[in-house]
């Protein structure tokens, strides 16, 4: 999955220091720049990027022993399928492109890609613009993040299962989730990573 945006302050600040000095900054650096109370908060964040792929810590007992993951190595190659609505759910349109992805962002089996259209996923850290990596599967447990149609339309939400009903849920406070009949609903795949290009925000 991608960063939420306290995240990315903190990977973005690792990112720079390193591309600037060649190496990484310290933990009370990465505090004093970004304003946080105490080391603990930004132990919690890098410990979180790590978990999600984009850093690594390889000398835990070090004091900058932080390095970036380059995800650009190891690339596959797969569908390039449309838009995807992070909001109301929305026409899926298949356009026959493809798309070069890390290998490690691939799940098992048919994996395509889709670009998200909206903000209703922006804290969990998916944004207007960016890019998923979904595997095809038509089934997901409660929680997962998923591509579903609702109607035959496309919509990317947090899933869960109540009884008979379904509930596609945002993770935007300011939206409502959606609620349907399960026979309203078709899982198309689950969640495996996110592209973000900085350069054309």
């Amino acid at each position: 999955m991608g960063l939420t945006p306290a995240q990315e302050r903190v990977y973005q600040f690792v990112r720079g220091y390193i591309d600037q000095h060649g190496y990484a900054p310290s933990y009370e650096e990465i505090r004093s720049k970004l304003g946080f109370q105490s080391l603990n908060a930004v132990f919690k964040h890098i410990k979180q990027i790590e978990e999600r792929g984009f850093l690594r810590t390889p000398w835990k007992n070090k004091k900058r022993a932080l390095e970036l993951v380059h995800l650009e190595t190891g690339n596959g190659v797969i569908p390039f399928l449309g838009v995807v609505a992070a909001g109301r759910p929305m026409e899926a349109v298949e356009v026959p492109e493809s798309i070069g992805v890390p290998d490690n962002f691939l799940g098992n089996g048919n994996n395509f890609a889709l670009r998200v259209k909206g903000d209703s996923m922006i804290d969990d850290g998916i944004r207007d613009g960016d890019i998923l990596i979904i595997t095809r599967q038509p089934h997901a447990e409660n929680g997962q993040t998923v591509v579903a149609l609702v109607n035959g339309e496309s919509t990317v939400k947090k899933f869960y299962q109540h009884g008979n009903d379904i509930e596609l849920r945002p993770a935007n406070e300011n939206m409502q989730p959606i609620r349907v009949a399960a026979d309203m609903v078709e899982i198309v795949g689950l969640v495996m990573g996110l592209l973000r290009n900085y350069r054309q925000r």
